[in-house]
């Protein structure tokens, strides 16, 4: 009989994104990544890692304790740079 090879699946990160960053939803969906758009404190539930802008973290209230992803906030980072930084925290 022959052996089974177990066969794995692969599947990209959910990477939440505030509305706003448009250019920074393209970049990751460029890169294979699955977006989803913040619009609430709510929305970060299912996300592998959140980005957002320093400001909106405090209005949605989203930080490292409401979830265990890890959030990289946006401001002053190019679209490359934070889908580097995503990379990173994967």
């Amino acid at each position: 009989m022959g052996t089974i090879k177990k066969r794995e699946v692969l599947t990209m990160a959910v990477i939440g994104v505030e509305e706003a960053l448009t250019n920074v939803q393209e970049a990751l969906r460029d890169k294979g990544y699955e977006v989803k758009t913040i619009q609430n404190e709510s929305d970060v539930q299912g996300c592998d890692c959140c980005v957002v802008t320093g400001s909106e973290m405090n209005a949605m209230g989203i930080n490292d304790t409401m979830t265990k992803a890890p959030v990289i906030d946006a401001k002053g980072m190019s679209a490359e740079d934070i889908v580097k930084e995503v990379a990173s925290r994967m």
